[in-house]
């Protein structure tokens, strides 16, 4: 056997959890390469089991057709220009347009970010096609939203999705409209919560030591995989 050990990790499914704390099992055993394996799945031979608490955990998602790659650059300066969380304009082109610069929706609305013409003029969108422009208008929109809720997340999505309009029909609030409560559901399943404006974070993750897992916190925000948010408050 090789004095190198290589770890595999074997899960079902990508899954965010923003629920009540639970304990969910994972199975660690090695294979007969003498390789350690882990995985959500209970394996048909005996294994080691470990509970890993899912209390708000996080996992970060590639877009689903692998374009953003494409388009990272134009989305972190835009974020940075305007004051976006970048995490938030990723979701919202992921559940948009699924990153497919040529999108049209029945109702009209075009590219990444999916701007009515409307609100593409407004924004001097000129070709609501073009990548750049297009996710140019559509960040200047979003801070235009969480400007004007006071940086509330939710309502931002909400009125990004049903109109300004329909978010105040019904007292600045989510409207009851399925369409935009599972809209504001998928991006803050990809994103998180949001954190409250001047609150301090900690990021807590799970490091495998020696075949066991054992927290790690820190300030800094993991650059990938799964983690934990602790708001420390204001």
């Amino acid at each position: 056997m090789s004095t190198s050990l290589t770890v595999r990790i074997v899960t079902a499914a990508l899954v965010v959890a923003w629920a009540a704390p639970t304990q969910a099992q994972i199975y660690a055993w090695r294979d007969p390469k003498g390789n350690l394996v882990l995985s959500d799945r209970k394996p048909a031979h005996a294994s080691t089991t470990y509970a890993v608490g899912q209390s708000a955990i996080r996992t970060t998602r590639p877009a689903e057709d692998g374009s953003l790659g494409s388009y990272a650059e134009l989305i972190e300066q835009n974020a940075q220009k305007f004051g976006v969380n970048a995490d938030l304009v990723r979701a919202v082109i992921q559940v948009e347009s699924a990153y497919n610069p040529r999108a049209r929706s029945p109702k009209g609305a075009m590219g990444l970010m999916q701007l009515m013409p409307a609100t593409a003029a407004e924004l001097g969108v000129r070709d609501a096609y073009d990548p750049a422009q297009n996710i140019r208008g559509g960040v200047e929109y979003l801070r235009a939203l969480l400007d004007r809720y006071g940086d509330d997340e939710t309502l931002a999505l909400a009125a990004y999705n049903a109109g300004p309009l329909a978010v105040e029909r019904y007292g600045n609030a989510v409207p009851p409209y399925r369409e935009t409560r599972q809209y504001v559901d998928r991006i803050q399943t990809l994103t998180g919560p949001a954190v409250p404006r001047g609150a301090r974070v900690i990021y807590k993750t799970m490091i495998l030591v020696d075949g066991e897992f054992h927290p790690k916190y820190s300030n800094a925000k993991p650059g990938s995989g799964a983690f934990e948010i602790v708001v420390m408050g204001r």
